[in-house]
């Protein structure tokens, strides 16, 4: 499978109009070579082309390996609540975070609600519990997450309407795997007006200095298309880098090379232009990370913030986001004069 992946990337490589010439690629293969110290396939995800002039300030996949997997970085215990989105929710509830309210969830056939267990072995028993949830707290549907997924994978919504038509689709999946299930975010209009079927996020980066000062790094928006219900970039969506001065979308949208690799200045369903776009509650998203950093203070991090009419509600946390996403966005980590340092002292730690 891996090999197929591989021969599509190369396509679109090849195929790429805005891809740099022949000899300049040479050339800069040959000085990443030489100041990275090590061979770049990276360099063919997005370095190639005409528009990326600061190809050195991109990590290496030996930086990038670094920062995943620094002990100093990221502490068993935080990871563990990071990755396990179960968890993360739990611990919300119990903390001053603005999360998406947690609902119910289920392990396999147990069902857990309302401080009760109830397991369930058929489709009939499943509408009559899901349909007590949504008379009791008011809802018209349920957004369910597998705990461990990433990308978007494995997420659905049920809804009060739809109920036992959705089930016929659900319910062996539901049964048979582990899910989390909350209120449906209301996005802010504004946000509505780009792409409406998906919740669109932001990625906010933070990073805990050595100094021990939380600091936020980086930022872009993802955005859904079609009827996609998510907005992940490795699950078919793209993202957009933020000005992180002006709370503004910048000009250009990016698909990863999995999905074509295309550049867009606006959404493909909407038309709405992406450049000089205001994100409500920028300020206070970023905000919302800083708190979040005092609930889990592991050293760096990936948070998934949503817009709403009230301000922003974090959906989830990640010991590991994709930094290749995270660099286009911001345009390259290395001319963060706080990713520079970090990675020093990594190489400094990794020498003792």
């Amino acid at each position: 499978m891996r090999n197929f992946e591989n021969i599509g990337r190369i396509k679109i490589f090849i195929k790429d109009p805005n891809k740099k010439s022949f000899l300049k690629i040479i050339k800069e293969v040959f000085i990443l070579v030489v100041t990275k110290k090590e061979i770049p396939f990276y360099y063919f995800k997005y370095l190639y082309r005409k528009d990326v002039k600061n190809y050195l300030d991109y990590f290496s996949i030996g930086e990038a390996n670094a920062i995943g997997s620094s002990q100093l970085l990221h502490k068993p215990e935080y990871k563990s609540l990071l990755e396990n989105k179960l968890f993360f929710a739990l611990l919300s509830e119990k903390s001053p975070l603005n999360t998406p309210k947690l609902i119910s969830y289920n392990l396999g056939n147990t069902f857990y609600y309302n401080n009760t267990v109830k397991q369930i072995y058929n489709k009939s028993d499943l509408v009559s519990f899901f349909e007590q949830v949504f008379t009791v707290n008011n809802l018209e549907g349920l957004f369910f997450r597998p705990p461990s997924e990433y990308g978007g994978k494995g997420v659905f919504k049920l809804t009060r309407t739809g109920l036992k038509n959705e089930l016929d689709v659900r319910f062996d999946s539901l049964i048979n795997g582990y899910y989390v299930h909350t209120k449906i975010i209301e996005q802010h209009k504004e946000i509505n007006k780009i792409h409406d079927k998906s919740v669109n996020t932001l990625r906010i980066i933070s990073l805990i200095t050595s100094e021990n000062h939380p600091e936020i790094i980086s930022a872009f928006m993802r955005f859904g298309v079609g009827n996609s219900v998510v907005d992940n970039s490795s699950s078919g969506g793209f993202f957009v880098g933020v000005n992180m001065n002006e709370g503004t979308l910048k000009k250009e949208g990016h698909y990863l090379l999995d999905y074509g690799g295309n550049v867009v200045h606006k959404h493909p369903d909407s038309n709405f232009k992406f450049e000089e776009f205001k994100v409500p509650y920028f300020k206070e998203a970023c905000e919302e990370v800083l708190k979040g950093i005092k609930v889990i203070p592991d050293r760096f991090i990936g948070w998934d913030v949503a817009i709403t009419t009230n301000g922003p509600i974090i959906v989830e946390a990640n010991s590991g986001p994709h930094l290749l996403s995270v660099e286009m966005g911001y345009g390259g980590l290395l001319r963060n004069q706080h990713i520079k340092k970090l990675l020093e002292e990594l190489k400094q730690q990794s020498n003792l």
